[in-house]
């Protein structure tokens, strides 16, 4: 079932915007948490990318691209100062998409369990939220591609843990992962691998603060 339609389509063309400012934006080292974002970047009114939203394609609000997105942490997505307007690079391209679409944006937070229920509800338009393309999700949602998706592990910085590149690697040790995630998935196959081949499960927790976590991690 396709639930977004061609609108994710001007995805490719407001990446033509995001490149082109992309070495101003990279330049900046301070990160703005001003709910005004008076740096965030734009971009003009494309046609182009008007002509490839369906006609049939019903909008949540007329003149408005709704944006659902999480606000988790940088550079992803946060809150401002306000604690209500979200910032970070998944709120900036949400802005280069609405510019291209003509629309003016508005971003609804929405927890990261919560995205597909409420883009399936027509709660918002389109999800740019950090989302990973899988198999699955392609059979209810469309997708548009603006950056490779490459993973990683954190640890304390004298852990002795050096390397994570394959499942034996974390047979044992304590992983925090986010629920409903990509990373989970991989995470979950990895230890029904270690399990088959006799060697210790993962110690898999989850935390919905990050204070929490940072802490559990220091500790």
């Amino acid at each position: 079932m396709t639930l977004v339609n061609r609108t994710l389509a001007a995805l490719a063309l407001a990446a033509a915007s995001i490149a082109a400012l992309a070495p101003i934006h990279a330049a900046a080292q301070a990160i703005d948490l001003s709910p005004e974002q008076p740096t965030r970047p734009r971009s003009q009114k494309v046609d182009e990318a008007i002509k490839l939203v369906a006609k049939d394609f019903k909008f949540a609000k007329d003149g408005v691209l709704t944006v659902g997105t999480t606000t988790g942490r940088l550079p992803f997505g946060a809150y401002a100062t306000d604690n209500k307007t979200p910032v970070g690079n998944a709120p900036d391209i949400a802005q280069l998409v609405a510019d291209s679409l003509g629309r003016k944006l508005e971003l609804v937070s929405v927890a990261w369990a919560d995205w597909p229920l409420g883009l399936q509800s027509g709660k918002f338009d389109v999800v740019i939220s950090n989302v990973t393309v899988t198999e699955e999700r392609k059979e209810k949602f469309d997708f548009s591609t603006y950056r490779n998706d490459q993973l990683g592990v954190y640890v304390k910085a004298d852990s002795k843990i050096t390397s994570v590149k394959e499942p034996k690697d974390v047979a044992g040790l304590k992983v925090v992962v986010g629920a409903s995630t990509n990373q989970e998935q991989i995470l979950l196959r990895w230890n029904q691998q270690n399990i088959a081949a006799g060697l210790k499960p993962v110690d898999i927790q989850y935390y919905d603060d990050d204070v929490v976590l940072y802490l559990a991690l220091a500790s």
